[in-house]
């Protein structure tokens, strides 16, 4: 696939599962958990142990699956992801550099920005989707404010999503959502396959009344 292909995909799924966790151990177990429960996008984070191990792993476990890298933050992280076989890249902020790798490796980058001068600078350099965040401190009514100037833009907003508030941000213009710990860490709970594939579930189908 191309990196025209890959964002639309994206942009289809309308969910990016992010992978952030602090023992590598437990990443088969969520993975497997939020594919059988219907996530087609996921994300596992640079600041993982062994991100460039896991991304390698499950490109070859899921091939039908869509793994790209998150926590994207400079050029070399980059270069670390797509050489592990990351199809596209998510920044939490905005990077030149981060752009340049991945378009000539033909592959997409949500690019995290959150003011218009970052919006504008993101585009400028390339980039395919916008990661609106940290999202959740500013809410949707910051997201409808900034989409008027860049209608043309397409945002995932992510940070403080979860299932109560989603619909609120896609009705507020959101095309599409980023979602971390709701999907991966519940509380009182020991995760199982089961009991993630269930959680995820919940998302996969809510969103469904957008496509």
């Amino acid at each position: 696939m191309n990196r025209e292909e890959i964002a639309e995909i994206i942009l289809q799924e309308k969910l990016i599962a992010i992978v952030r966790v602090n023992d590598a151990d437990t990443v088969p177990v969520l993975i497997a958990g939020l594919v059988a429960g219907g996530i087609k996008v996921l994300e596992i984070t640079t600041n993982s142990p062994d991100f460039a191990v896991m991304i390698k792993e499950n490109r070859k476990r899921y091939p039908n699956i869509l793994i790209g890298a998150g926590t994207v933050a400079n050029r070399d992280l980059a270069i670390k992801a797509i050489d592990a076989g990351a199809q596209f890249l998510v920044s939490p902020n905005t990077h030149a550099g981060v752009i340049s790798v991945a378009h000539d490796h033909d592959i997409p980058v949500v690019m995290g920005a959150l003011t218009p001068t970052e919006v504008g600078a993101a585009i400028e350099q390339g980039a395919d989707i916008i990661k609106l965040f940290p999202a959740g401190n500013f809410g949707p009514s910051y997201l409808k404010a900034i989409k008027a100037p860049f209608d043309k833009v397409r945002f995932f907003a992510v940070g403080g999503i979860h299932l109560e508030n989603m619909e609120k941000w896609m009705e507020a213009g959101a095309d599409g959502l980023g979602l971390g710990s709701v999907l991966t860490h519940i509380d009182g709970l020991k995760l199982t396959e089961e009991i993630v594939a269930h959680n995820a579930r919940k998302y996969v189908e809510k969103i469904k009344q957008y496509e």
